[in-house]
């Protein structure tokens, strides 16, 4: 490229939320890499001069109500699960926006909740400009949902959804949203960018995507900055440090995805099993919780330090660790699994989702089927009784997953779709 490629990177937030850590991330590291890479927004925390934070916090506000509203609406006014289905009917004209005006190539990652809806999608289309699409979800291979979890609906053509009207309905908005995404998708060009493999399959399977163009990157994480033996032991956590911990975050412990009940059912399972091997281990949970008795079941020696702000206790806390645990019902690409590798510890999930894209079983961690909690207690054991080597475990993912890598990937489809 001859002259200083610019690209429009479109997210919700630059700082809240997991897409937005990750998005940030790839635009810094595509910045290290030559390229003006800026970031559009909803909702701003950073003070980089690299992201702009449009319109007013009254007007977003009120956008973001117009997608409440029309998400209550299509459920038949019943605001059950308004922030897990998004029917893209509020939102932004970013198409007229300088930075996506100068843009060489646009790319969308999470953009729900008010920021931008299908019609802005299309307007920022018809500019004619290469559009990647970057999914941190399902929802642009669904019709309403975030994750579709058990339902197969997105196979054939959605309605009858069971986040709306309890399922009963086959036309229901799920069908009509997803009709408007097929006509999205038919009439204009886009590449989508699944951070996983898993997701890609999602995909390959899917109605609306399967005839599309899907490729793979992962997500950015520092992992530079990742330690496998701790500097010092925080003591902000009070913990005892002797013990082999058990580490597992979310940034909400207690929300119904993270499978925290199945976490504590084989933390109890491990402690009825070995209980010599359980009194010379704590299970660390960090993250908030909204259930004040979340853990009144949890008979395995624990400890909850609640939510962790500063990356350098996270940091600590994951290379004092022996083993990060995840009990997720879905995740498309696992964060705490990559950050406590980068660290050296090792992962015990569920495999369903992007888990199979950072953990080698058996090798580099212990992958344990679906909703088994008996398989879960199985790899938190065999995890704890064989230790591995935590330097072989960083770099496992730092060749992988480290930002400057991921920006690479970026840069060489940006190359390709441009025709350079």
């Amino acid at each position: 490229m001859d002259k200083k490629l610019k690209v429009a990177l479109i997210n919700h937030s630059d700082t809240l939320g997991g897409a937005a850590v990750v998005t940030y991330r790839l635009k810094s590291a595509l910045r290290r890499a030559g390229v003006d890479a800026r970031m559009i927004v909803y909702t701003k925390g950073s003070d980089s001069p690299n992201v702009y934070q449009f319109s007013s916090r009254f007007l977003r506000g009120v956008k973001f109500m117009w997608e409440c509203f029309a998400v209550a609406r299509a459920n038949g006014w019943n605001r059950e699960n308004l922030f897990t289905v998004s029917v893209g009917a509020a939102g932004y004209n970013l198409a007229s926006h300088p930075w996506v005006k100068e843009a060489d190539v646009i790319v969308l990652n999470w953009m729900n909740q008010g920021m931008l809806s299908l019609g802005d999608i299309r307007r920022i289309l018809k500019l004619g400009k290469p559009v990647i699409w970057t999914m941190h979800d399902m929802w642009p291979l669904t019709g309403v949902c975030h994750q579709a979890k058990d339902c197969e609906g997105y196979l054939y053509n959605c309605g009858y959804c069971p986040l709306l009207h309890g399922g009963k309905k086959a036309n229901d908005a799920s069908t009509r949203i997803m009709e408007k995404k097929r006509r999205l998708y038919e009439r204009h060009k886009i590449t989508f960018v699944a951070v996983s493999h898993w997701l890609q399959d999602k995909c390959r399977q899917s109605t609306l995507l399967r005839d599309q163009d899907v490729r793979v990157i992962p997500n950015a994480f520092p992992t530079d900055f990742f330690i496998t033996q701790p500097s010092h032991q925080v003591q902000n956590f009070e913990l005892d440090y002797s013990k082999k911990l058990i580490v597992m975050g979310a940034a909400r412990l207690d929300d119904p995805i993270k499978g925290l009940d199945y976490a504590i059912e084989a933390l109890n399972k491990l402690f009825d099993m070995s209980p010599e091997l359980a009194n010379t281990s704590t299970a660390v949970f960090f993250g908030d919780i909204r259930n004040a008795n979340a853990f009144r079941n949890l008979r395995f020696p624990h400890r909850y330090i609640g939510r962790i702000n500063d990356p350098k206790l996270l940091r600590q806390l994951y290379a004092s660790s022996a083993v990060v645990l995840s009990s997720s019902l879905c995740e498309t690409l696992p964060g705490t699994l990559i950050e406590g590798l980068g660290a050296g510890c090792v992962p015990v999930t569920f495999g369903e989702g992007g888990q199979a894209d950072i953990i080698d079983h058996l090798t580099t961690g212990y992958i344990a089927r679906l909703k088994d909690t008996d398989d879960l207690a199985k790899g938190l054991k065999w995890a704890l009784e064989n230790p591995l080597d935590r330097e072989m475990l960083h770099q496992s993912v730092h060749e992988r997953f480290n930002a400057d890598a991921v920006a690479q990937s970026y840069i060489t489809l940006f190359r390709e779709i441009l025709g350079d």
